[in-house]
């Protein structure tokens, strides 16, 4: 590796990718793999995501993501053209941030830079009008991935992409699966663009073994928007919801000594957004424009579960964070030496990959 590291740019070779859900590769969805970080410690262990329990001890803290995801992708045509439409995250006066894409081969790819139609006919009879680029910057006519639009719809929304809405995948997913494929055990409120894919792992039983083990689960809500994976450019405004309990059972665990383990990046961002630098966590609820970086170190976690990420995605700003806030003295060097353990170990990236868990010591 050369000496900008992995949090920069690491080689992913396809073979890497995961496209297809573990199911269909005979497995259940606590067997993917689990790469175990002991920051604290500089050490690396090697398990299956069923093996959870063995890390974590009587009360350690997982947060949880509440958010169900959407059938958020949306044929859509202007004249004889051909699109698609990702509906990324729902703003105030019921307008939403949205991307348009183009067909591919596999699935849909960005288009070029020049503006999008205004208007785009959506599939069951709807409309798009893209009113402005997003964020804007001053300029109606600029070249932009995302864009501010109304729908026209001729039923609730909800309902609307039940019937003529589709997960969102990329092209290293080959088929379509259905919705059920990407929501978590721990979906209720319906809201995500894409899955807030670290849950994903989770099973009923699963969750029952820790209970009973005395680990705590405590729930939040983040709607995520689409991801960048062409671009890695950084997140924008997302809506969440902390709950007054569960703010009170971060403090009160962080008090305690014992370890609060976010289950994925965006239970990071909605804590983050929280909690203040003395380490008090509130409930609160808005839209988060809290990014990650070194300049900006974590305050509400001591432990992450996540997925693998891609070279240059922002989220391994989280991960570099996660390995500080768990007690690795060297960060950035902990998440190259993980990283490219994975890669050695076959270890699969994406949202139906393994899984990543980084933790500092227990409690004495």
């Amino acid at each position: 590796m050369g000496a900008a590291g992995v949090i920069d740019t690491f080689a992913l070779p396809p073979r890497l990718e995961a496209g297809e859900p573990p199911e269909a590769r005979g497995l259940r969805r606590d067997e993917v793999r689990l790469l175990v970080s002991r920051a604290d410690a500089g050490t690396i262990e090697h398990a299956r995501f069923r093996d959870l329990p063995r890390w974590l001890s009587a009360g350690d803290l997982l947060v949880v993501n509440t958010s169900a995801t959407l059938n958020a992708a949306v044929a859509a045509t202007h004249g004889r053209h051909k699109f698609e439409v990702h509906l990324s995250t729902r703003l105030p006066g019921d307008f939403w941030v949205v991307e348009v894409r183009c067909p591919g081969p596999i699935a849909s790819v960005p288009c070029d830079r020049r503006r999008p139609p205004a208007m785009l006919e959506l599939a069951g009879g709807g409309r798009a009008a893209l009113l402005a680029p997003y964020p804007f910057a001053g300029a109606i006519d600029a070249r932009s991935r995302l864009w501010i639009a109304a729908l026209q719809l001729r039923e609730p929304i909800l309902t609307y992409l039940e019937r003529f809405g589709s997960p969102i995948r990329y092209s290293y997913v080959a088929r379509p699966w259905p919705s059920s494929m990407y929501q978590t055990v721990f979906a209720e409120e319906a809201g995500s663009a894409e899955m807030p894919s670290a849950a994903r792992p989770f099973t009923s039983e699963l969750v029952t073994r820790l209970i009973s083990q005395g680990v705590q689960i405590a729930p939040l809500l983040l709607h995520t928007g689409v991801a960048s994976l062409e671009d890695h450019e950084p997140p924008y405004e997302e809506y969440f919801r902390v709950p007054p309990l569960t703010a009170e059972r971060v403090t009160a665990t962080r008090r305690a000594g014992h370890r609060i383990i976010a289950v994925g990046t965006t239970v990071v961002r909605a804590l983050e957004t929280v909690t203040d630098r003395r380490g008090v966590t509130s409930s609160g609820e808005g839209w988060t424009n809290v990014v990650i970086t070194r300049e900006r170190p974590l305050r509400a976690i001591t432990g992450l579960i996540t997925g693998l990420h891609e070279p240059r995605a922002t989220h391994l700003a989280i991960v570099s964070q996660a390995m500080a806030a768990a007690g690795a003295a060297d960060p950035r060097r902990e998440v190259d030496v993980a990283y490219d353990e994975a890669r050695k170990a076959g270890y699969l990236w994406h949202e139906f990959g393994d899984s990543h868990l980084i933790l500092g010591p227990a409690a004495p």
